[in-house]
């Protein structure tokens, strides 16, 4: 939002500095972002040309001697064809940077002549695109003065950052009502527009619509007889020093309102409509061009008005070429309406349209000002183009009813840690708008119409927090816990950071992505149910919440190939969303591996190779990274069960799902399903693994935080090593799991080392070999012993899986 100093102080009345005026949006909330102070003006002079000689060498070229007001006058040569003797106009001299052509002048040499500055055209001073000439002033311009100052080019352009909430100070208007509410002047109070009118608006309008939220008023006024020239000088500065250009009388007038009081205006040629106007919902595939100049095809969740000839205006956006207003207008309807916020929101985004007045629609205007504004507007027509209004007609609009908000003081305190009295409360309140009724520590608060972001209590302590002085509260410690190292984080926080941990040390990267899929993406991975669906998606591909992390990790894994980095390992620690409850969001921690991005290392050097690495990635990779997380979030690995097969986006034969116990689901791991891959178009060697950090169980409390002490057994650990022929379908789990149960006080250790598939151990068989580490703890084993506990091991497994020791 920007505007001029001059602009600003037509609404406060104050003698603050532009510093001090600065610093205080800043500390009202309305953080100012840039300031142009307009010192790129400050170097050009009033000057007068006291003769103008030809060029001895070019017809063209004129040889000016120049009063600069300083010392002895000055050669120019110009090449403008109003340059003459006794003109007075704007000087630059050497060193001078002129923005409008982007050029620091210096001492130059014309045809042989030298040349000691320049005479400026509107145009290089960026005042308007006018370069026929250069400007011509009255003979009364003082020579030798500043002209930036005469012309009022140097009054400084403030910029304000405002956030979504406060549309009240889309307006100069609403940011001088807060500068004046925090004490920095005091708000000037504008009569009310006062003119004739002559007959009614022969041109009447209807709301045609099944919504009337849609378009909860409308007002329309003719106004005969104007004079569509240029606007006047000081509105056009103004308008340009905010960025916008100046078009005729009429539109600059609606531009003017649009800023000044944030109230956006529309202006139809009465001519170009045919018959009354209709307020509706478009069709479906019906066109029309804007005032852009491009043709915008519409449907029915926009809301447009429309003649008898057709679409005249997106409502709330942007008005249409057709019955736009020219050099040629003498009858004018002026358009003053209401519009739906989240309707323009989503009209605006889904056709691609920014406008100054969708930005303020879209937020929410002052529907008390909806008539006083077309009044306001029309006194403008008047004044600068003169005709004779019409009565306004005004349809749909049903008045205001304010918000009724309980408000106890105590609150202020209670939230910010102020000490403001009930009196100045009541006085910010006042100042900004709001109507206080009721006495005591308790009061019913009346929200005014132009602050539709005001709800509740909350909403109110802010107002009064902001402006009371944000810079107020006292810089205070944080409490200290009662016990010493008490815990501060959540058991799911620490195991956030854990996971995260544990996976950048595995050599993975973290990613962020988006929580928003595209419905097929949803669908793949088990989601896309109506519950999840984006009510106003920021796109098309971006409908859903995702039920899964890995959509979003292969994509951008895949981007990073097309790029030509295709050995990506990756992770994310974030959330999931399985139904639109609280209970529904998951925290997961996923992770996808390309390439030959394994722990051994990336690439195919042949140095990596020795190490293992240089291999694509598969199951195992993303089964390690898996269990890395649980082992690292303090899980008992010894009741971790591996089930083979996971969700369908898994290949079913390289994929598992990690358990604990029979019911609780930690995760999943694998290489992906080849569908999966194409749905998504994405190639390569790929795995992945999700796991439910939420899904684990609390940890037990213990007594006391102190670890036990360290107890190593003074015996040697022995391992053994035997071999189980078994079906193909047992899986080596439940023969380490077997093992290991054979006799949990001496066995410490079981690990596969090796699988084997072929005729000497028999079809559909598979020959599975085992390491075993006996670790005993109070005494020596001896022969028979280890035969015992050999025994014991055949005979778990046997029972287990009806395996048999390999002869």
């Amino acid at each position: 939002m920007k505007f001029t100093l001059s602009w600003l102080k037509d609404h406060l009345e104050t003698d603050a500095t532009l510093d001090e005026i600065c610093i205080r949006l800043t500390q009202i909330g309305l953080e100012v972002e840039d300031v142009d102070d307009k010192a790129a003006f400050k170097p050009f002079v009033i000057a007068k040309v006291l003769s103008a000689e030809k060029h001895p060498q070019a017809d063209r070229l004129k040889v000016l001697s120049v009063d600069t007001g300083k010392g002895a006058p000055v050669q120019v040569v110009c090449g403008a064809p109003n340059a003459r003797t006794g003109l007075i106009g704007a000087f630059a001299a050497p060193g001078t940077y002129v923005p409008g052509i982007d050029v620091t002048l210096a001492v130059g040499n014309i045809r042989g002549v030298e040349s000691h500055g320049m005479m400026c055209s509107e145009k290089e001073l960026m005042i308007s695109d006018s370069h026929d000439g250069i400007i011509d002033l009255p003979d009364d311009a003082p020579v030798g003065t500043s002209y930036a100052s005469y012309a009022h080019l140097d009054d400084p352009v403030i910029e304000i950052n405002l956030t979504p909430n406060r549309p009240d100070c889309t307006s100069i208007q609403g940011i001088a009502r807060d500068l004046a509410a925090s004490g920095l002047g005091t708000l000037k109070t504008r009569p009310a527009p006062s003119f004739a009118v002559e007959g009614e608006t022969t041109v009447k309008v209807k709301l045609d619509l099944d919504d009337e939220k849609l378009c909860p008023g409308f007002a329309l006024r003719l106004v005969r007889g104007v004079r569509n020239g240029p606007s006047p000088k000081w509105m056009q500065q103004r308008l340009l020093a905010i960025g916008l250009r100046p078009i005729n009388a009429l539109v600059d007038i609606t531009n003017y309102m649009t800023f000044d009081q944030g109230r956006p205006m529309h202006v139809f040629d009465a001519a170009k409509v045919t018959g009354n106007l209709t307020v509706r919902r478009a069709k479906d595939g019906e066109t029309v061009l804007a005032l852009d100049q491009r043709e915008y095809t519409l449907s029915p969740n926009n809301v447009v008005i429309s003649d008898e000839n057709g679409i005249e205006s997106i409502g709330g956006i942007m008005g249409g070429e057709h019955s736009g207003c020219d050099e040629n207008t003498t009858d004018v309807l002026i358009e003053s309406a209401l519009w739906d916020p989240m309707n323009i929101a989503k009209s605006g985004r889904g056709l691609g349209i920014i406008t100054d007045a969708r930005y303020r629609f879209e937020r929410g205007v002052d529907p008390e000002y909806m008539v006083p504004g077309i009044e306001r507007t029309t006194e403008l027509v008047l004044e600068l183009c003169g005709g004779v209004a019409a009565r306004a007609d005004v349809v749909g609009y049903k008045g205001y009813e304010p918000k009724i908000v309980d408000f106890p003081f105590s609150e202020v305190k209670r939230l910010t840690g102020l000490e403001v009295s009930t009196e100045e409360s009541v006085q910010i309140l006042t100042r900004l708008g709001f109507k206080v009724s009721g006495s005591g520590e308790r009061v019913s608060v009346a929200v005014p119409s132009w602050r539709p972001d005001v709800d509740g209590k909350a909403d109110l302590v802010e107002e009064v927090m902001r402006i009371h002085g944000v810079d107020n509260i006292e810089p205070a410690p944080l409490e200290s816990h009662v016990a010493i190292n008490g815990k501060i984080l959540t058991t799911l926080q620490i195991r956030t950071r854990t996971a995260k941990r544990a996976l950048a040390s595995r050599g993975m990267l973290e990613a962020v992505t988006w929580s928003f899929i595209s419905e097929d993406q949803a669908k793949l991975f088990g989601g896309g149910s109506a519950a999840l669906k984006l009510a106003n998606p920021i796109a098309a591909e971006m409908s859903d919440m995702r039920p899964s992390l890995l959509p979003g990790l292969l994509t951008a894994a895949q981007r990073n190939a097309d790029k030509g980095y295709g050995d990506v390992a990756i992770f994310e620690v974030s959330g999931t969303y399985e139904n639109d409850r609280p209970e529904g969001q998951r925290r997961v921690a996923g992770g996808i591996r390309r390439g030959t991005a394994s722990m051994s290392g990336a690439g195919r050097m042949w140095s990596n190779a020795a190490k293992g690495g240089g291999k694509p990635v598969d199951v195992f990779d993303a089964k390690a990274d898996a269990l890395a997380v649980i082992e690292a979030c303090g899980l008992p690995m010894g009741n971790i069960q591996i089930d083979q097969g996971g969700p369908e986006w898994y290949h079913p034969g390289r994929s598992g799902t990690i358990k604990m116990g029979p019911k609780v689901v930690l995760g999943y791991f694998g290489e992906f399903h080849p569908s999966t891959l194409e749905a998504l178009d994405v190639s390569g060697a790929l795995c992945g693994f999700e796991v439910y950090v939420d899904a684990m169980p609390e940890p037990k409390k213990k007594a006391t935080r102190t670890k036990p002490a360290l107890e190593l057994s003074q015996f040697q650990a022995v391992k053994r090593d035997f071999a189980f022929v078994v079906d193909k379908s047992v899986e080596a789990g439940a023969i380490i799991k077997a093992a290991s149960g054979a006799d949990r006080k001496l066995v410490s250790g079981v690990n596969v080392f090796d699988v084997f598939e072929g005729a000497s151990v028999g079809e559909g068989k598979k020959s599975v070999a085992i390491e075993v580490q006996i670790q005993p703890v109070d005494r020596t084993l001896t022969d028979e012993d280890f035969e015992a506990l050999t025994q014991k091991i055949v005979a778990s497994v046997t029972k287990f899986t009806g395996g048999v020791l390999r002869g």
